[in-house]
């Protein structure tokens, strides 16, 4: 990888960051398709690459959370005990039984374009005599584990599907946003481990593009800890508005991708 694509990836990751990080989500799935179209990165080797940037980007906005008592609250226990067992089971999948990213993105973008917009709209036009109910903790832990086990086949930690979930349930963006960079760093680390683990018992491009993983994580540690220093300054409504748009903009992105691959 030449010097000029490492500083490139170091952009891209801290750019990305920095936008994400105060909505709870760390970047990765803005940064797979960077990976695959700019940077060069090839399949399957792409889902632990961005495994890898989650590992190391994910102290950069953690550190920022670590008074939070949210970061260790029950929330955080929960998404953990679903998104650990899945990641490893998204792994084995990815690995033996690939499905095709077009059929990801079409579901992604399914799923992430209406409850972005569902964000967006119940933000600006509120139902004052209404409240919604959080998830209940079976519900919570189900949740996780579907997240953990997509996250473990593409690689994108689970952050960005689980934040939007929870906040369109009710849950607070100060609450969702520690709880779901906690879950994502450690189904990342479990995750890249499982890799590591199936690359020593599989053949292909199974182990990550380590220059490009650690440059993209080394600016996303510096993006997720300006990022967190955000939200701070951001008001509910901003962060919720934020959150809406981002998921929205993913559901785009790979409408287009799969439009044009």
């Amino acid at each position: 990888m030449s010097w000029s694509t490492e500083v490139l990836a170091f952009v891209a990751g801290l750019i990305i960051s920095t936008v994400t990080t105060p909505a709870g989500v760390s970047g990765a799935v803005f940064l797979l398709p960077v990976q695959v179209s700019i940077l060069g990165v090839p399949n399957p080797a792409v889902t632990p690459t961005n495994l890898l940037f989650n590992v190391v980007a994910g102290p950069g906005a953690l550190v920022r959370h670590r008074r939070s008592v949210h970061l260790r609250g029950r929330l955080t226990r929960l998404l953990l005990a679903g998104t650990v067992p899945g990641v490893v089971i998204g792994a084995v999948i990815r690995v033996f039984a690939v499905p095709g990213p077009q059929v990801f993105r079409l579901l992604a973008a399914a799923f992430l374009l209406p409850l972005g917009l569902w964000i967006c709209v119940r933000t600006l036009h509120p139902r004052p005599h209404r409240s919604d109910t959080p998830p209940s903790p079976r519900a919570t832990v189900a949740l996780a584990l579907v997240v953990g086990i997509v996250g473990g086949i593409y690689g994108i930690g689970g952050g960005s599907l689980l934040s939007p979930i929870l906040v369109s349930r009710g849950v607070p963006v100060t609450t969702a946003a520690p709880a779901a960079l906690a879950s994502t760093f450690v189904t990342s680390l479990v995750g890249a481990a499982s890799f590591a683990v199936l690359a020593t018992t599989s053949t292909g491009d199974i182990a990550p593009d380590w220059l490009v993983g650690l440059a993209c994580g080394l600016g996303g540690l510096l993006g997720g800890y300006l990022g967190t220093r955000l939200q701070s300054r951001l008001p509910e409504t901003g962060l919720r508005l934020l959150l809406g748009i981002l998921a929205m903009s993913i559901g785009a992105l790979y409408v287009i991708e799969a439009t044009l691959a």
